[in-house]
């Protein structure tokens, strides 16, 4: 006996209303993070042993910066999700969870918004 309505199922919420929302943007943002990890290694790699001047022309590829800054913002929201989901489980008081959870949200952002200033500045030759 099924005791969903015809709703429910059909949107596939569980109790939390979210459903596995959480869940696949860590597996996609996962694998994000794999495929543009291995760009970052090839682009390092490619760099060892170049002046500074080949090093800056490279990164002013509009291509490389876009990809950087799609690898800042895939690892942001994988490194907030995933401290989320510790906080969650293991901070008891609910003060403390609302707290923790504010504060990983603004540190996430902090390290995005530095980050994507640096690709930035890199980028545009500054």
């Amino acid at each position: 006996m099924n005791m969903r309505t015809p709703l429910k199922t059909a949107r596939n919420l569980g109790s939390a209303k979210e459903g596995a929302d959480h869940f696949w943007k860590q597996r996609v943002t996962g694998v994000a993070n794999l495929v543009l990890g291995l760009f970052l290694v090839w682009l390092i790699a490619s760099l060892i042993g170049a002046d500074h001047a080949a090093v800056k022309a490279k990164l002013a590829n509009p291509i490389i910066a876009m990809a950087l800054l799609a690898l800042v913002v895939s690892g942001t929201i994988h490194m907030r999700l995933g401290m989320q989901t510790i906080i969650e489980d293991y901070v008891h008081g609910e003060g403390a969870k609302i707290v923790c959870l504010m504060l990983n949200t603004f540190f996430a952002c902090a390290i995005a918004l530095a980050c994507t200033f640096a690709v930035m500045k890199l980028s545009f030759g500054a």
